[in-house]
């Protein structure tokens, strides 16, 4: 019987994992509280863990984990900054979730540059106070307008997808251009200077980290519209604010914020926010956030669920190869293991 313990769990995570545990040999854990070196402790005894974008799975972490007897780290998502994979190695195997709706991810935002660009928010509060009054709630045509799409992995390229239906021009970058993808490829510098809505899709590494700061907004149109449905820190939120303040970003659509660990996720309608930056950036009127909600559909849910179940199934048979391990073997950590065809360690 292979335990598992779940750290940050939610009622939508315990309903599509519930649904397979019957299944399986395993015996799952359910704990509301968020992995920290403070929580570590209650994983002692289970074979695994599993773990959201929000919990903490540092150095420590990690040796605690290791001494408590887990030989599995399962992220129930793709995104692994925070995880230090690199001190994980010759310890724990940890592995992913790569894609498990990319059409999720990439339909929620454009529903969120819909919402903005015809402001349906403003006028969804209107109607429910009975004014169907329509000053104020001007928008443009994405038709013929210029789309950046920063990444094209599955999910970009699904969303690129979403532009050209549109009649949208676009175009792209990233560090690995897709080969024979018909996509227009460009630099970064110029596709802040083209577009006029930018879209970012790409991991967050140390390359990428605040790649939208001052210098780069400075760069874009005026107007320009920002999504981000990746990672919050790809942004630098005070750059993004000042550039709202000074007009030169006309909307911001955020499902994800740099600090959002301990604030997203939760109720804190009762309570006073303290992140005063958080605070400003909502109050703007051209700005929209959601709470890192995008991948949550019945069917990502339930790909999510199937695939952590594989991944902590496949370390345990046969020989232990699973596609999904994050290995830093070679420093090339999603391909390190598929390229070599062997365990990790």
């Amino acid at each position: 019987m292979i335990k598992v313990a779940f750290f940050d769990t939610k009622e939508y995570d315990k309903a599509s994992f519930e649904s397979h545990e019957k299944a399986t040999d395993m015996e799952f854990k359910f704990l509301e509280t968020k992995l920290t070196e403070d929580t570590a402790e209650l994983a002692r005894g289970c074979d695994a863990v599993c773990v959201f974008v929000n919990d903490t799975v540092n150095s420590a972490v990690i040796d605690k984990l290791y001494s408590c007897g887990v030989k599995i780290i399962a992220l129930r998502c793709a995104g692994y900054n925070n995880v230090d994979v690199e001190h994980a190695f010759g310890k724990i195997h940890v592995v992913h979730v790569p894609a498990y709706s990319p059409y999720a991810v990439a339909e929620h935002a454009a529903a969120l540059l819909l919402t903005s660009v015809r402001r349906i928010h403003k006028a969804y509060n209107r109607t429910r106070d009975f004014n169907f009054s329509i000053n104020g709630l001007t928008g443009f045509d994405l038709h013929g307008k210029t789309a950046g799409i920063v990444g094209t992995g599955k999910i970009g390229r699904i969303f690129i997808d979403i532009c050209r239906g549109f009649g949208m021009n676009v175009i792209a970058y990233d560090a690995y251009p897709a080969k024979d993808s018909g996509i227009e490829y460009v630099s970064k510098d110029e596709l802040f200077a083209r577009s006029d809505i930018i879209s970012l899709h790409c991991p967050l590494t140390p390359d990428t980290r605040h790649m939208i700061n001052a210098d780069a907004i400075e760069k874009m149109k005026k107007g320009v519209v920002i999504l981000n449905t990746s990672r919050g820190a790809l942004i630098d939120a005070e750059a993004l604010l000042e550039g709202i303040k000074a007009r030169k970003v006309g909307a911001a659509c955020l499902d994800v914020y740099e600090e959002e660990a301990d604030i997203f996720f939760e109720d804190r309608s009762g309570h006073i926010l303290n992140d005063e930056l958080l605070s400003r950036l909502i109050s703007m009127p051209n700005v929209i956030v959601t709470s890192h909600q995008a991948f949550l559909t019945a069917e990502a849910l339930n790909n999510i669920a199937e695939t952590t179940i594989a991944n902590i199934r496949s370390c345990f048979e046969n020989d232990g190869i699973c596609d999904n391990e994050l290995c830093y073997r070679c420093g090339n950590i999603e391909r390190c293991r598929k390229e070599r065809k062997e365990r990790c360690f």
